[in-house]
C-alpha cells in the first residue's frame, strides 16, 4: 500500500468517493423532478385530463418534499445508509407506478384512477424519494469537506439544479423517440409512459450506486442516547426563537419568489419578443440555478457571517426587480405589432430572469451550513429536514399566486413568432407578468428586514468584529 492510501485508509476514506460522488448520483437523480414541465401536457393529453388537473401532481411532488424532510429528519439523522436506501426505492417506484397509470389513463380516458395514481405516485412516493434523498448527503459533505462546507453541499445542491438542464433535452428525445405514429401520421403519445419506465431503471441504478458509496468519516462520533443527544427544540433554543424564525421565513420567501418568476419564465420570454429561443434560454436559466448554487455556497465559505449571503442575494433580486418594474420592461421590450424590440429592456428582463434563477439556487444550498454555524452539526439534518418545510409550503404558493395574478388582472394578446421556419401564435398577458413583480418585490423587502434584523450574527462572526474593533484600537 502506498504512503498515500496508508495515510488516507484507501478509497474508504476518500472524500470525493464517500461523499461528493454519492451526493451528485442522489441529487442528479431526483432534480428531475423539475423536468414536470417537458412531459405534463403530454400526460394530460394522454389521460384526457385538462394540464391543471395533471399540474397538481408536480405540486404534490414539492409538498412531499418538504414534509418528508421535515419529518424524517431524525431518522435520517440517525442512519443516513437506510436514508439514501428508501430514497432510492420510492423515487425510482414512484417514477415506474407513474408510468403505470399514465399507461392506464391512455386505456381509460378520463378515469379518475388514473390521476389519482398519478398524484399519489408522483406527489406522494416520489416525494418522499425527494426529501429522504435531498437530505441523505448533505451531513455527510459537511462532515468530510469541514473547511469548505458551503462549497461541498453547494456541489451536490448544484447537481439538484443542473438535472433538468442535463435531463431535459434527453426527455424530450425519449418522448418523440419513443412514441409510436396514429393512422393520420400524428404520435400516438405513448412515448411519455415508456419515458417514465426507461429512466426509472437508469435512476435506481445511479441511487443505489450513491446509496452504496455513501458514508460518514470513520472519525465522526455520531451522538447517542437520550442523555448525550439534545432534542431538536433543546438545540434550537439556544439561540433566540427569532433568529431560527428568521432563517425559515427567508428561505420561504425566497423559495416564493423564485417560484413565482420561474413558473412564468417561458411565457415572459415570449412576451419579450423570444418566443423562438425559450430552450436555449430556459438551459442557460437551468444552468444560473445550478451555478447559483454552487457559486454562493462556495463564497459564502469566505465570509465570517455565512448570512450576509442572503443579504447579498436579495440586494441584488431587488435591484433587478425594481429596474424591470419602474422600466416596465416585460410590456414595453417587445412590439407584437410592429415587431420592434428594446434591445435594453430585453436584456434587463433576461437579466433579471438570471439572477432570480440563481438566487433561488444559492438560497438552497446555503441553508444546511447557515444553520450548521447557527445550531453545529450534532442534529443539523433534523433541523435541515424542519427547515425544508418552507419548500414544501413554497411549492403550493408561488406559482398558484403568480398564476392567479396574472389570470385576475390584466388583458391577453396574441403575439406571432416564427420557429424552425413555420410561424406560430401565443397568448400573452405582459402586464400580469409585470404585477407578479410587485408581489415578488414586496416579499424580497421584507427578506431582507429579517436578514438585517431578526436572523444574529454568529459567534464566529461577532469574534471576528471584536478582533478587527481591537486591532484598530
Amino acid at each position: 500500500m502506498s504512503e498515500a492510501k496508508a495515510q488516507s485508509g484507501g478509497w474508504r476514506q476518500n472524500k470525493w468517493i464517500r461523499a461528493a460522488i454519492p451526493a451528485l448520483l442522489l441529487h442528479c437523480s431526483i432534480g428531475t423532478v423539475y423536468c414536470w414541465s417537458i412531459f405534463s401536457q403530454e400526460i394530460a393529453t394522454h389521460i384526457g385530463f385538462s394540464k391543471g388537473a395533471a399540474e397538481w401532481a408536480f405540486s404534490f411532488a414539492i409538498f412531499f418534499l418538504g414534509m418528508s424532510a421535515a419529518f424524517l429528519g431524525n431518522f435520517v439523522e440517525k442512519d443516513i445508509h437506510k436514508a439514501s436506501l428508501i430514497a432510492t426505492i420510492c423515487f425510482s417506484v414512484g417514477m415506474a407506478l407513474t408510468g403505470f397509470f399514465i399507461y392506464y389513463g391512455g386505456q381509460h380516458k378520463g378515469s379518475t384512477l388514473a390521476l389519482v395514481g398519478i398524484y399519489v405516485s408522483y406527489g406522494f412516493i416520489m416525494g418522499i424519494g425527494l426529501g429522504t434523498g435531498y437530505l441523505s448527503p448533505v451531513k455527510t459533505l459537511m462532515l468530510w469537506f469541514k473547511d469548505r462546507k458551503g462549497l461541498a453541499t453547494g456541489l451536490a445542491v448544484a447537481g439538484f439544479g443542473a438535472a433538468k438542464a442535463i435531463a431535459s433535452p434527453i426527455m424530450t428525445s425519449m418522448l418523440n423517440g419513443l412514441s409510436g405514429t396514429n393512422p393520420d401520421g400524428t404520435s400516438d403519445g405513448t412515448g411519455v409512459y415508456k419515458m417514465f419506465w426507461i429512466l426509472a431503471g437508469v435512476y435506481f441504478v445511479m441511487m443505489f450506486v450513491g446509496h452504496l458509496l455513501l458514508a460518514k468519516p470513520a472519525g465522526w462520533h455520531e451522538p447517542q442516547g437520550k442523555g448525550e443527544k439534545p432534542s431538536i427544540i433543546q438545540v434550537l433554543k439556544t439561540k433566540p426563537i427569532g433568529n431560527y424564525i428568521g432563517i425559515w421565513l427567508m428561505f420561504y420567501i425566497n423559495i416564493t419568489c423564485g417560484l413565482a418568476l420561474i413558473s412564468q419564465e417561458k411565457m415572459i420570454v415570449k412576451c419579450i419578443g423570444l418566443a423562438a429561443s425559450v430552450g436555449i434560454i430556459s438551459t442557460f436559466s437551468a444552468i444560473f440555478n445550478a451555478g447559483g448554487r454552487l457559486g454562493f455556497s462556495a463564497w459564502a465559505d469566505t465570509m465570517k457571517d455565512r448570512n450576509t449571503i442572503y443579504k447579498l442575494i436579495f440586494i441584488l433580486s431587488i435591484a433587478f426587480t425594481a429596474i424591470v418594474m419602474v422600466t416596465q420592461g416585460i410590456k414595453t421590450a417587445y412590439d407584437g405589432e410592429t415587431g420592434d424590440k428594446n434591445m435594453l429592456l430585453v436584456i434587463l428582463v433576461i437579466a433579471l430572469i438570471m439572477i432570480v434563477n440563481a438566487g433561488y439556487g444559492g438560497g438552497f444550498s446555503n441553508v444546511p451550513t447557515l444553520l450548521s454555524d447557527h445550531y453545529g452539526m450534532g442534529s443539523i439534518s433534523a433541523i435541515h429536514g424542519i427547515t425544508l418545510s418552507a419548500w414544501a409550503f413554497a411549492g403550493l404558493t408561488g406559482n398558484q399566486v403568480a398564476s392567479f395574478i396574472v389570470s385576475h388582472t390584466g388583458s391577453t394578446k396574441v403575439i406571432e413568432y416564427v420557429e424552425n421556419g413555420v410561424k406560430h401564435t401565443a397568448e400573452v398577458n405582459p402586464d400580469g407578468y409585470q404585477n407578479v413583480l410587485y408581489f415578488t418585490l414586496a416579499l424580497y423587502v421584507v427578506a431582507l428586514l429579517l436578514c438585517l434584523f431578526l436572523v444574529r450574527p454568529t459567534e464566529k462572526a461577532l469574534e471576528a468584529k471584536r478582533a478587527k474593533k481591537a486591532a484598530k484600537a
